[in-house]
């Protein structure tokens, strides 16, 4: 299994070196040419997501990417260090309900990514979250002497 790790600052200027970097990565890994761009326009909009999350909130910690190599699978995996609440760590009505850190903007941007990735794991809580992307990858053909 091979992984490769990218952590940059929290600013828009960076997602596009992600973006770069993952279509590298993935080509490499095997996944089929015709399905990069949606694993470029996916990364985009977790990193852009994460970014946001953090600039929302004043976070200075980077954004993590993470690039998995498996047999027969490859996995990118965007984290952020924005606290959200998680399901039932609250009353409703509680005064903190308001200070959650997503928008409209981060549900549209995860809409997103789950139209283009089939195999998407969102989670989130206190310390931060991830969004992980799985796609299948074909394995290098052998070349006879």
């Amino acid at each position: 299994m091979a992984t490769v790790e990218l952590r940059f600052s929290a600013l828009p200027e960076h997602v596009r070196t992600a973006r770069l970097v993952a279509a590298a990565v993935a080509r490499r890994a095997g996944v089929d040419e015709a399905v990069l761009d949606e694993v470029r326009l996916a990364v985009g909009e977790a990193c852009t997501r994460a970014v946001g999350l953090h600039q929302n909130v004043g976070i200075t910690a980077p954004v993590k990417v993470v690039l998995i190599e498996e047999e027969k699978q490859f996995s990118i995996e965007v984290g952020d260090e924005a606290p959200r609440h998680v399901p039932g760590d609250r009353a409703p009505g509680d005064a903190d309900e308001d200070s959650d850190v997503e928008t409209e903007e981060d549900e549209m941007g995860l809409a997103v990514i789950s139209g283009l990735v089939d195999d998407v794991e969102v989670s989130a809580g206190e310390h931060g979250g991830s969004i992980r992307m799985t796609w299948p990858t074909t394995p290098p053909i052998a070349v006879l002497p």
